[in-house]
Parts: structure tokens; C-alpha cells; sequence
């Protein structure tokens, strides 16, 4: 089965942990370094929405993108009734295709490592630029090399009321590529069903992804440690980028 088809519905009460408020918090600080304030946001990979509902809710226009229908329908539901809620397109990064450019764009949570494919991950890229108005800033975060090849072979247990996580991961230092395979428990009634999903990440070098940032377009390109204001360590785990389209 292909990544999100069955975890869409457990996505969140599996990653509970995750602060979007300071993932938020982190892109607005960016913004106001680049002296920019936008009204209209592309939230790229979007997932089950939460980063657009918290978008929504601070006044910004938003737009989220995402290939997976089912993470889309969670999305939909989430920010159903909102006031300023987001309007959600089924797209994939390397497919990406905007009605109108945006003032910003943000794609978080390792979500460029998904593009398992150099070629696509160049592709996506450059369909930013493009979506970006003269100006526009793209922020966005890798799982590191470091971090990916420290997973090999780690096995790792999440567990909810209702549903339970089984993930294996392997890394192929040939390919460049992390796999996780992950079993997913659900609870209907009485009993357990189980789905299994297959996740793909490509370990990105810091330095490989700012050459393709800068093929795309992008005359400015800064990298952060995770949500700090500081270079990049070598063990960092995560890192920000920040690009910005030349204003005209």
C-alpha cells in the first residue's frame, strides 16, 4: 500500500507530539528577517491540514497541496467550518501548478525527502519558484543524511487508545534512500486491523539541495539548525532552508 493510504486516518493521534504552533512561530520569524509580510500561502505536502488551520487562523490566505486524497479529506474535515478556512488541491510537489502566484510558501515536516527521485525533487523545486510572486519566500525542512543513516535498522513502537504503530527502518547507502516499513494497528469494535505502509526518504545533503534551489531560481538561499537561527550543525538532525525569488 502507498504512504498515507491508511495512516491518513491515524496521522494525527500518531504525531501528537508535533508543535506546529512553534513550526509556525519559526516561519514567521523568517519572514520578518526577510522583511516580508505575505497574505497568500501555499502550505506544500499539506497533510491532514493542521499548519493550514493555524495559518487560516492567524489571517493569511492559504492554499494546501498534497497528493494524498485521503490526507486531503482529513484536512477538509479539520478546517470544515472555519471562517478564513484553507482551500485544498490534490497535487503532487513535481506536478505542482497554482490558479495564481503567492506571497510564500511553506512545506514542513521532512516532506521534501519524500521526493525520492533527484529529478523530482529539482522539478518541485523549480514549480515553487514559478507558484512564487517576484519577492516570495519558501521555507521548508530535511531530515538530515546524519539523521536518516542513524535510523538503520532502529525499530520504533507508537501507540494510542485506538491504534497502534510498527515501523522498521532501513537505510540503503547505495541508493541514498531510508525505508520505512510501517505495520498499522486499528481498532474496529472488538478487534485489530492491520494495514501495512511503505515509506521512501531521500537523504538530501544540505549542500545538494541550495545547487538545486539556486538552478530553480532562487538568488537567495540561507540554512538553519532545527528552528534556530544558527548555522546548520553536522549532527543536526533537521534543517531550515530559506529561499527567496528575486523581487523585480
Amino acid at each position: 500500500m502507498s504512504a498515507y493510504e491508511t495512516l491518513a486516518g491515524a496521522y494525527d493521534e500518531l504525531t501528537w507530539d508535533v508543535d506546529y504552533e512553534k513550526i509556525l512561530a519559526f516561519w514567521e520569524t523568517l519572514l520578518a528577517r526577510h522583511h516580508l509580510r505575505p497574505e497568500t500561502v501555499l502550505d506544500l505536502a499539506c497533510g491532514t491540514g493542521s499548519l493550514s488551520a493555524l495559518l487560516a487562523a492567524r489571517g493569511y490566505r492559504v492554499l494546501g497541496a498534497d497528493q494524498s486524497e485521503q490526507m486531503l479529506t482529513e484536512a477538509a474535515r479539520k478546517t470544515a467550518g472555519m471562517e478564513n478556512a484553507p482551500y485544498f488541491i490534490r497535487q503532487s510537489m513535481q506536478r505542482l501548478r497554482l490558479p495564481e502566484p503567492v506571497d510564500a510558501a511553506v512545506c514542513c515536516l521532512d516532506s521534501i525527502n519524500y521526493l525520492a527521485k533527484p529529478a523530482d525533487c529539482r522539478e518541485a523545486l523549480r514549480r515553487v519558484y514559478e507558484a512564487l510572486k517576484p519577492g516570495g519566500l519558501f521555507v521548508f525542512d530535511i531530515n538530515t543524511p546524519y539523521k536518516l543513516k542513524s535510523l538503520d535498522g532502529q525499530v520504533f513502537l507508537d501507540e494510542k487508545d485506538d491504534v497502534y504503530c510498527v515501523w522498521r527502518a532501513e537505510f540503503d547507502a547505495r541508493r541514498n534512500l531510508c525505508r520505512y516499513g510501517m505495520d498499522i494497528f486499528r481498532r474496529r469494535g472488538a478487534l485489530w486491523q492491520r494495514s501495512f505502509e511503505e515509506h521512501l526518504e531521500y537523504a538530501y545533503s544540505p549542500e545538494e539541495l541550495t545547487q538545486y534551489l539556486k538552478e530553480a531560481g532562487f538568488t537567495k538561499v540561507r540554512r538553519y539548525g532545527d528552528r534556530r537561527l544558527r548555522a546548520p550543525r553536522d549532527t543536526e538532525l533537521r534543517v531550515y532552508f530559506a529561499a527567496q525569488k528575486e523581487s523585480t
